[in-house]
């Protein structure tokens, strides 16, 4: 029906859920050290950074990415952005069998 599905990874996003996940004396220890490593404290800099593969693969043409890459948002030491597809450890078959079901599901 020419609809398609890409996983993507945002990188590292500072929000109110990220803030969830460790309690929050720890998070006022890495701020600063993360600050560092992403080159810069300025929060709308350092979102439009980390949603590189966001905007990415918002650029390509669908039918010519791999369904079974997740795209990733990456940032060099000098803080060039950039986006690595990695494979995910999805087992082909068992995804098959998952898709004719849920066409079939559709069908219903």
């Amino acid at each position: 029906q020419g609809l398609y599905s890409s996983v993507v990874c945002p990188g590292l996003v500072m929000s109110n859920m990220t803030y969830r996940i460790l309690p929050i004396f720890l998070w006022k220890l890495l701020m600063p050290i993360m600050w560092l490593v992403s080159g810069s404290p300025g929060w709308f800099w350092a979102v439009t950074r980390f949603t590189a593969s966001d905007v990415w693969l918002f650029k390509q043409k669908p039918e010519y990415l791999d369904s079974l890459v997740k795209y990733h948002s990456c940032t060099s030491g000098l803080g060039k952005c950039y986006v690595e597809p990695r494979k995910m450890d999805v087992d082909e078959d068992t995804a098959e069998k998952f898709y004719q079901k849920l066409l079939e599901l559709e069908e219903q």
